[in-house]
């Protein structure tokens, strides 16, 4: 690991959120001081000279650890994403065209977008604190792979891909059969990258297969996100072997997802009522995507950009709710959270999470009851709601530690950043790169936990992985 000072790097982090609690009498000015915080923080702790890094593998090789990945995506989409919305707020769309009605007017709703933005900002800064304070410099390696062939991921990815999609026909298994499923995707997509290098046919035909089943069934489930995901994993896998390649597409692939994808999806979700098969609805998608739509398609992307993208303006909903209207809920959240760990076969009276998580979005008038969204919270709004500010710098530094720990752990056991990281972590424990309400992600590292040991148990008892010995 670099020998810099971890304090002085994680005091550092804190210059911007001091900055923009200084100038909160100017919301603007305190808006984009908090906005341009993330991005000092990703320079600071990625690219800086001052940066902590393992020193293990090359960067461009780890870069799957939670320093670089969780922290891009959680604090990418819950910190500058948000810039859409804001635009939209001051008068601009698509930040050229002018509502000058509107333009840079200062209201109690740019006070309320500033304030999220700067917890946000608070939130993005504590994360990267609980990284740092718990990374180790080294991980000491207990298991190691008993053969030098990479024959066992063609088993594993059909295996738990085949265990993963099975359960999830059962009601209930989501928790189990959704990180399994993720895991096979995973290991098909390394194999698909080794095959792809080392021109083995086996590999590449096995990997590419399996990761190209899964792409289509995500594009045909009406849903941007398994799709998003789908091409940050293979991105990330090629990345260590061609780098430049993947940072030259990074833009245009990205324009590409946010000009055609929300259209696209709000295509294919026609086919939920019935009506039309999804593949019928997929075919209408495409067909949608010409010039005479060009201007339905802005509107379509822009509202996608403002409202869904960034989940800012939810978050202002309830801090406008919180406390002015409710007092702050205190640690109710998360004994509701901790009582959703109990199986319902030990408890059969126990409570919907899905109700319990709703109520609070009902209450604070974020959705309608009689409205078919599902607008969950997420860790820094849930932290919010729970003790305010202060909660929102102690929960998201716990989830730092948490995330650092499960990875450092998984490499640990696994023996090493490919199986360990890339694979295990990365699958299992997917949820944590964007976070979700307190219910479900309790739920998903509590699970994912035992899955994690179970399936390290499944390739010792194998004989995939032997242990190091002192």
């Amino acid at each position: 690991m670099q020998n810099n000072n971890p304090t002085k790097l994680i005091l550092t982090l804190y210059l911007p959120v001091l900055i923009a609690y200084v100038l909160i009498n100017s919301p603007i000015i305190s808006y984009f001081v908090a906005w341009f915080g993330s991005l000092f923080i990703f320079y600071t702790t990625i690219l800086s000279p001052a940066a902590i890094i393992k020193t293990d593998l090359p960067i461009h090789k780890q870069i799957m650890r939670p320093i670089f990945l969780t922290q891009l995506i959680f604090a990418g989409f819950m910190c500058t994403t948000s810039i859409f919305y804001f635009m939209d707020h001051l008068g601009y769309r698509y930040l050229t065209e002018v509502n000058y009605g509107a333009q840079f007017k200062e209201s109690e709703q740019t006070a309320l977008i500033a304030s999220c933005q700067r917890m946000s900002l608070l939130g993005h800064a504590a994360l990267v604190t609980g990284m740092l304070i718990v990374q180790k410099s080294s991980i000491k390696i207990k298991s190691v792979k008993t053969f030098e062939s990479d024959d066992f991921l063609i088993w594993l990815s059909i295996i738990v891909f085949g265990i993963g999609s099975l359960t999830q026909r059962f009601q209930g298994l989501s928790q189990i059969a959704i990180p399994l499923t993720i895991v096979g995707i995973s290991c098909a997509a390394v194999l698909f990258v080794k095959g792809f290098n080392t021109k083995n046919i086996k590999y590449l035909g096995i990997g590419a297969t399996i990761f190209i089943i899964n792409f289509l069934h995500a594009s045909l489930s009406g849903y941007k996100e398994p799709i998003i995901i789908n091409i940050i994993v293979i991105a990330c896998v090629f990345f260590p072997y061609y780098k430049k390649p993947i940072l030259y597409l990074a833009i245009p692939v990205a324009y590409v997802l946010l000009y055609f994808l929300p259209t696209y999806n709000n295509t294919v979700r026609q086919s939920w009522g019935g009506e039309i098969s999804a593949e019928e609805a997929q075919s209408q998608a495409f067909e949608n995507f010409d010039s005479k739509n060009e201007e339905q398609i802005e509107d379509t992307n822009w509202g996608f950009m403002t409202k869904r993208l960034s989940e800012i303006k939810m978050f202002t909903q309830f801090v406008d709710y919180v406390p002015s209207h409710r007092p702050y809920y205190g640690w109710e959240i998360v004994e509701n959270s901790l009582e959703g760990l109990i199986p319902r076969v030990f408890w059969s009276g126990k409570p919907n999470m899905e109700t319990v998580s709703m109520q609070r979005v009902y209450d604070a008038g974020v959705a309608h009851q009689m409205s078919t969204v599902s607008a969950k919270t997420r860790p820094i709004v849930d932290a919010y709601l729970s003790f305010g500010i202060p909660g929102v710098f102690f929960f998201m530094l716990l989830y730092g530690m948490l995330v650092q720990h499960l990875s450092d752990k998984s490499e640990e056991i696994f023996g090493g950043y490919e199986l360990g990281c890339v694979i295990m972590f990365n699958s299992i424990f997917q949820g944590l790169w964007r976070g979700n309400n307190f219910e479900f992600m309790f739920n998903n590292i509590f699970w994912g936990y035992i899955i994690m040991w179970v399936l390290f148990a499944l390739l010792r008892t194998i004989k995939v992985l032997k242990p190091v010995f002192d």
